[in-house]
């Protein structure tokens, strides 16, 4: 392939090294190949070429007129044109029949005939078989010398025939073309297969050098580790293809999912049908067992092609916490603007009656008035041992008689210290009262919110009933979910996660939750206490109202 002028600035691409070590592996493998069949093909070579002159040797050897001519010591002459006959037939380049002690009787030179033959003979005279690569009178060749064998086995003469070095390399030659031939056939198969798999390579690098896509790695993986946002991405088919250690943190996943179906990772049905359903999600507000995490989703697209997805997770848990007590404490601070307007009212009421002189009523006045504030603070002081707790709920006191709902506190109430930190505690019992008034309000009729808290020694108890429509059976389950409400829809984002927050940090805290009615609403909280002992006894025939 040829290289683009950017390429070439650049050093070559990944696919630029993958095709030119594909084709030098490709080409070193035929290199060895051709050298492997050559060297092959040179041993059968010379294998048929022993076995020739062997065979023509014996032969001759065992031709009953060689076999007189020799033991009468060759009379006539008759030896020199029979061995020129079998050498012109044989297509050998010698055939050289001799004594026992090497005096040729034939010879392709007659001027070499009488003399002796140059070569090995030992083991031919003593019955046995010489084959070598000898250079001798006609230059190098392979030869075969075998004994001429008389009457009674003795060995009368020799019988030398050889084949030259330039036909054995003839015969070599016509062995190497077919073998070039598959050779370069592979060569132009394999460059042709380097360059498909460039182009492949070329497409999926987008051509970039091994260096380029090595910081790529580095600055992708660096990223991964280091982005406080959870980072999940998903194939087309909802199989996770990576997760970040802050998604794997923040989902509570212990092993790495990658691989792995998104509906099999543990996680909760309505996270498992954001991330795996087709529609792009944005700020999208999950719950989960410990959790409050905000998911956002993108389909990843390049060339028209679906890609899968992308999915970031931002854990909300400390900002849902710190909503929840920004609410309470402005929930008491109004509260507490609201008795500081009343008791304004109040300590003008009690000038007046004095400025006209009425004393008595003054004092009745201010003293009764004392006596309610003082009662309430007392009532809940003295069950409540949590502060957070009881300022909370001296705050939805105050909050209940603005909106005209009668707030009633059990006279047992009792709410050991250490039962949870206060950020739970206000998650737990501030959504509770605050979802009981929601449920009164423009409700007609009485609008009444009742709360109990039973000390049971190991654990609390908490039931909020209220006098609203109540949460029918089928819907217990759903009211659960993040996002889900039975209240009218209004544009108020936050709908749909106090009961959802309520249920995470109860299961975290190793409590249980339950629902009675309608008529009206009933949600018991157990949770286990972590510290102290337990409360008094429990009355609950005394009831005290703080509403209205």
């Amino acid at each position: 392939m040829t290289p683009t002028p950017e390429e070439q600035r650049r050093g070559f691409s990944v696919a630029g090294q993958t095709a030119v070590l594909v084709v030098a592996l490709v080409f070193g493998v035929i290199a060895a190949g051709l050298a492997a069949a050559y060297v092959q093909a040179e041993r059968a070579v010379t294998d048929e070429s022993t076995a020739q002159v062997l065979a023509v040797a014996r032969a001759v050897a065992a031709e009953p007129d060689v076999v007189t001519a020799v033991t009468d010591g060759d009379p006539g002459g008759v030896l020199q044109p029979l061995a020129e006959g079998v050498r012109a037939s044989t297509g050998t380049d010698f055939v050289v029949v001799m004594s026992p002690d090497g005096i040729r009787y034939s010879h392709p030179n007659p001027a070499q005939v009488g003399r002796r033959f140059v070569g090995h003979i030992d083991a031919a005279r003593a019955g046995g078989t010489v084959v070598e690569d000898y250079t001798g009178t006609l230059g190098p060749s392979r030869r075969a010398v075998v004994p001429v064998t008389g009457a009674g086995g003795s060995v009368v003469g020799l019988v030398a025939v050889g084949i030259g070095e330039p036909a054995v390399d003839a015969r070599m030659a016509g062995e190497l073309p077919p073998l070039l031939v598959a050779g370069g056939v592979a060569g132009v198969l394999a460059g042709i297969g380097a360059t498909l798999i460039a182009r492949r390579v070329r497409r999926q690098t987008r051509g970039l050098r091994a260096a380029e896509l090595q910081a790529m790695h580095d600055h992708h993986d660096a990223v991964l580790h280091s982005v406080t946002e959870g980072l999940v991405l998903l194939d087309p088919e909802g199989r996770v293809r990576l997760a970040n250690d802050e998604a794997r943190r923040l989902l509570g996943l212990a092993d790495d999912p990658a691989g792995r179906p998104v509906a099999d990772l543990g996680l909760g049905p309505a996270l498992v049908r954001a991330m795996s359903d087709p529609d792009v999600r944005e700020d999208d507000l999950h719950v989960t067992g410990s959790r409050v995490l905000v998911l956002n989703k993108a389909r990843a697209r390049r060339d028209g092609e679906d890609l899968g997805a992308v999915v970031t997770i931002r854990d909300r848990t400390d900002l849902e916490e710190l909503t929840g007590e920004l609410g309470a404490a402005r929930s008491l601070a109004d509260a507490l603007r609201s008795q500081a307007h009343e008791a304004g009212n109040r300590l003008h009421t009690i000038v007046s009656l004095i400025e006209l002189g009425d004393t008595s009523r003054a004092l009745s006045f201010a003293t009764d008035e004392l006596s309610r504030a003082q009662h309430l603070t007392d009532r809940v002081v003295a069950g409540v041992e949590d502060p957070v707790v009881s300022a909370l709920l001296l705050g939805k006191a105050a909050e209940a008689h603005e909106r005209g709902i009668d707030l009633v506190l059990d006279a047992g109430l009792r709410w050991p210290a250490g039962v949870a930190s206060p950020r739970d505690l206000v998650t737990v019992v501030g959504n509770l009262v605050d979802n009981a008034f929601d449920a009164v309000t423009g409700q007609p009729g009485e609008r009444r919110v009742e709360l109990t808290a039973h000390d049971r020694g190991d654990r609390v108890e908490l039931v909020v009933a209220d006098t609203g429509p109540g949460i029918p059976p089928a819907l217990r389950e759903r009211v659960l979910e993040r996002g889900f409400s039975t209240k009218p829809a209004s544009g108020d984002a936050g709908r749909g996660v106090g009961l959802a927050l309520v249920h995470g940090t109860v299961g975290r805290l190793g409590g249980t939750l339950g629902f009675a009615g309608p008529p009206g609403a009933v949600v018991t909280v157990t949770l286990p206490v972590l510290r102290g002992g337990a409360g008094a006894p429990v009355d609950t025939a005394d009831r005290v109202g703080l509403g209205r």
